[in-house]
């Protein structure tokens, strides 16, 4: 007999594989008979199982069921010369001419492929039996001509499997698993394309073929997809490498060193460091430092947002020049007019140390440029040629920017974009913490719930903290008598409900947030008379409940006044996503240990745990890693962070928790912590001691 020839892919003639051996291998179990009660169930399903197919015309399904029958009838009478396809098929037989049935590309792959090809997709029924084939007529795939169907009575693996097994086998003839394990099941190991296989192709009864990865997805061959592998529902754990933790914690770092002059430092403050770490998105938080150049010292400070980030952005920008204008002396304040009125350059007032991210509104500086200058023409109107206090400073320029932040929004602007920003900035809030060093003078200007620490140095070489602020929330009881006290005693019960002003803001004190400030009436004419956006938002809309008698919100600060010491050796100004993560100790003595590199080795609080030995060497380990590693940060607020955010219930950093706290998605974030952002200001003890001395 002429074997059978094909092309290949170089267009050479080569020999199709010989024929597979009738009969049963040795290592399958036997054949089962028709009266094995697993074949019966089997059959008893298949009955039930519904047909797609209409009942009418027979399809090429249906033909191709007829070719098959006649096929095995052919395989039963014995062998022939057609690989055990029946003594009337002699073999193949040519393709006919005319139209090809595949692209011109494909005429070099083997007919062994299209072989495989032809009966994956007369197999897709298998609602019925088989028809046979009438008589002299071989079986051909009804959808290459010339091509035969292999015989089904050879032995296949689903010969010896119960009921449900025998069902799904057609599916995986079919290529149909790989999309039931890929949509079902997550592979817990490396991809099935990686893997060896797990048992020789000379086991399969059908070797594995290249046509079936047109149809299946991944393209891997026919025998990964029987390969018995380990699934799991749970999904792989990532964290975040070290280097990419210190890139997220070192993003908004900003450090500051004050210049000297012929070598020496003559000021008070050698420097600062700061540094922001979001939760909201955009982070609501906002931050500024600045020289003040007409008068001595420096202004830094923090300012939380809330409603939003156009408050705390308005504030960030605009409060250091209403102090600094508030501290110049009136001859100054008339040089700044003149030079204003006859078109001259004006001196600079401050010298700003901001980070690439701290940015300016552009849009809105003439704006708040007019509104500035309105405040140091009253100021030069109302001289009384008195020195100004630095306490009452503070105070005027906090009221007075929080006065023209609402007298903006009630006259509103021209222009379409900036009356929508005055509007945003009135109606969101902002609380604020600033510091004024001049000197050995440290004054602390408290509006909210942000907080200002001083790190004192024992003697013992200990550190112990100083608070410098109070805040403004219902865990300070002489804030809740203040505004019980400012409004009538009926709303005593309603003022501060649920720890909150009327049950809705955390802060007693801030900027903006004027729905508690605004009366009603006012409220809503401004809303009606202002843009789409503001008058279809809710939030504006809405007015807090059981409001009689406004205003309810001051933003008037807490002024603290502190002369340093040679012990003073730092300030951290904080908001309140740092307070509550970390006591205000653990910070300082943090911050403290950090500065001068000396770890105090005191004894392991477990807190209550029961700690194995195998855990606490760990602590210790832990420890002595954390003293060799004091300077992986640079600034100490990075420092500060990564301990708010990473420290595990024994005061460690647990680089895990780390990871995850930082790898959270935006919308889950804020529910975890709060943002933060931190300055600290380092002292320099030799002039505060050298200003001690000159004042004894």
């Amino acid at each position: 007999m002429t074997p059978v020839t094909s092309q290949n892919r170089r267009g050479e003639n080569a020999a199709l594989p010989p024929p597979l051996p009738l009969g049963r291998p040795p290592h399958l179990p036997p054949r089962l008979s028709p009266s094995d009660p697993s074949l019966a169930a089997s059959s008893r399903l298949h009955a039930r199982l519904p047909c797609s197919h209409p009942p009418g015309r027979p399809t090429a399904n249906r033909k191709a069921r007829r070719g098959l029958g006649a096929a095995r009838q052919g395989a039963r009478a014995g062998p022939g010369p057609g690989r055990g396809l029946g003594p009337e098929y002699p073999g193949p037989a040519p393709r006919a001419a005319g139209r090809r049935r595949y692209p011109s590309h494909s005429r070099n792959r083997s007919r062994s492929r299209s072989r495989s090809r032809s009966r994956s997709r007369s197999r897709s029924c298998l609602c019925r039996p088989p028809a046979a084939a009438p008589q002299g007529r071989p079986a051909y795939s009804p959808d290459v001509p010339g091509i035969p169907v292999r015989s089904s009575s050879l032995p296949l693996y689903s010969d010896a499997m119960p009921a449900p097994t025998q069902l799904l086998f057609p599916l995986i003839r079919n290529c149909e698993f790989s999309r039931i394990c890929g949509s079902a099941c997550y592979c817990h190991h490396t991809h099935l394309c990686c893997s060896p296989p797990p048992f020789p192709h000379s086991r399969l009864r059908y070797p594995p073929q290249k046509a079936f990865s047109t149809f299946c997805r991944p393209k891997d061959p026919f025998w990964q997809y029987t390969h018995a592998r380990r699934y799991t529902a749970t999904p792989q754990k990532f964290y975040l490498t070290p280097p990419q933790v210190n890139s997220i914690l070192k993003a908004n770092e900003y450090s500051f060193k004050v210049p000297e002059f012929d070598g020496k430092n003559i000021s008070s403050i050698l420097g600062f460091d700061s540094n922001q770490l979001p939760a909201n998105a955009p982070i609501e938080d906002r931050r500024s430092a600045a020289t003040c150049l007409q008068t001595r010292g420096m202004l830094l400070g923090v300012f939380d947002g809330h409603a939003g980030c156009a408050c705390s952005q308005a504030v960030s920008e605009r409060l250091f020049y209403y102090i600094a204008v508030s501290l110049l002396p009136h001859e100054t304040l008339l040089e700044i007019e003149n030079a204003v009125e006859n078109g001259r350059t004006l001196l600079p007032i401050l010298q700003w140390h901001k980070h690439p991210n701290d940015y300016f509104s552009k849009e809105a500086s003439k704006l708040y440029f007019n509104s500035l200058r309105t405040y140091w023409q009253e100021l030069i109107d109302l001289n009384t040629g008195e020195t100004t206090d630095v306490k009452e400073a503070l105070i005027n320029a906090f009221k007075r920017l929080d006065n023209d932040i609402s007298l903006e929004a009630q006259v509103g602007d021209p222009n379409s974009f900036l009356n929508y920003l005055v509007l945003r900035v009135a109606f969101s809030g902002a609380t604020a913490c600033v510091a004024h060093v001049d000197g050995v003078d440290l004054h602390v200007a408290n509006t909210g719930d942000s907080r200002a620490m001083l790190g004192v140095q024992e003697e013992d070489g200990s550190w112990s903290a100083v608070t410098l602020s109070n805040d403004h929330n219902a865990q300070n009881e002489s804030e809740v008598e203040r505004l019980k006290l400012e409004h009538p005693k009926a709303e005593a019960k309603s003022v501060v409900k649920q720890d909150r002003l009327l049950g809705l803001l955390m802060p007693f004190r801030a900027f903006g947030d004027v729905k508690f400030k605004w009366s009603i009436d006012l409220q809503k004419r401004v809303i009606e008379s202002g843009p789409d956006q503001l008058n279809n938002n809710e939030y504006t809309k809405f007015i807090p409940p059981n409001y009689h008698t406004p205003p309810y919100l001051t933003a008037e600060p807490e002024v603290t006044y502190h002369r340093l010491r040679p012990q003073d050796k730092f300030l951290v100004l904080a908001t309140d996503g740092l307070w509550e993560t970390m006591h205000r100790q653990d910070v300082v003595k943090l911050v403290g240990e950090y500065l001068t590199g000396v770890h105090h080795q005191s004894p392991i609080s477990v807190g209550g745990y029961k700690v194995t030995l195998g855990q606490m060497h760990g602590l210790l380990a832990e420890r002595r890693a954390k003293i060799s590693s004091a300077f992986e940060d640079q600034n100490a607020a990075t420092h500060l962070i990564r301990h708010a955010v990473g420290n595990n219930e024994f005061g460690a950093v647990d680089h895990e928790r780390l990871s995850k706290m930082l790898s959270l998605p935006e919308e889950l974030a804020r529910m975890y912590r709060d943002d933060i952002t931190i300055i600290v200001v380092h002292f320099n003890s030799h002039v505060v001691g050298a200003y001690q001395n000159q004042g004894q």
